[in-house]
Formats: C-alpha cells, structure tokens, sequence
C-alpha cells in the first residue's frame, strides 16, 4: 500500500498490488486494474519511488528459483 495526495488535498492509500499504469497528462493519473483513475499531487517519479519501496519491504511474491534449484522445483510441477 502506497500514501498518495488527492487534488483536494486527502490523503488517499493505494494497492501498489493493483495498479496498471501512472501517467503524466500534465497532472498525475494513476490508473487501476479495475479501470478506476486517481488524480494525485504527486508527481510520476514520486509515485514510482513509493511503489519501489512498497515492493522491497513486502518481498517478493513467489520465491525466485535460480541453479541447480531450479530444474528439479519445473521437473516436479512446483
């Protein structure tokens, strides 16, 4: 979850899980999986930022399998 700005000034928490897109239209239009826009103060790079640290703290979804780990976690159906 990222803190974003509306344009009348409310804070607003966002799923960075569900969002599309962020545009520049010039103001900032974050676009959701559900097709709802939010129209954020923020500028892109910022919300951007705020989404990058949102996903280094939560860690990754699905554990990365990388070597020798790899072959036999496909050959099982993992």
């Amino acid at each position: 979850m990222i803190k974003v700005t509306r344009f009348n000034h409310s804070e607003l928490i966002v799923n960075a899980d569900l969002i599309e897109f962020v545009e520049r239209t010039p103001d900032t239009v974050i676009t959701m999986l559900t097709g709802r826009k939010v129209l954020v103060l923020e500028p892109v790079e910022e919300v951007m930022r705020r989404v990058i640290a949102y996903r280094r703290q939560a860690g990754p979804i699905v554990p990365r399998l990388e070597g020798a780990d790899a072959a036999p976690a496909l050959e099982n159906g993992a």
